[in-house]
């Protein structure tokens, strides 16, 4: 397996649909591993983020946080990390956590491999779709 790449804070808490805060009070707290760079700048290990983000996108998670689905309709482009790669001889399955949600795609093996796709990846998943649902949280 190839070596993971590591990411600035920032872009971890893009990822995790959290504030720069919550990943360094994360990191404090063991639940997120960091390292320094010569620099002197703190990143986070791919494979690390990667395993977060598909913690955080548990149900059991959400519940724990309290958190709810947003009333609004989100774009067509969704940062995130990719999960999980899995490949025969002809296509692959990749998954990513956007925030809190799992995106699946569907590609040859060859697009796969080209594009480097593996846990710790940050990618971009771009949908362009014909029927589109918008729904709205229902308050109690």
């Amino acid at each position: 397996m190839a070596s993971s790449r590591s990411y600035r804070i920032g872009q971890a808490a893009t990822v995790l649909d959290v504030s720069v805060d919550t990943v360094r009070r994360w990191a404090d707290d063991g639940r997120l591993s960091t390292r320094r760079t010569e620099g002197g700048q703190r990143v986070v290990d791919g494979h690390d983020l990667a395993r977060l983000a598909e913690e955080l996108g548990t149900e059991e998670e959400l519940a724990r946080q309290g958190r709810a689905i947003p009333a609004a309709s989100a774009r067509n482009r969704f940062p995130g990390i990719v999960t999980r790669v899995t490949v025969d001889a002809v296509m692959a399955q990749v998954e990513l956590r956007v925030g809190r949600r799992r995106v699946v795609s569907l590609m040859s093996r060859e697009a796969a491999e080209e594009l480097g796709l593996a846990p710790g990846v940050l990618a971009v998943a771009s949908v362009k779709a014909t029927n589109v649902t918008v729904e709205l949280d229902v308050e109690p």
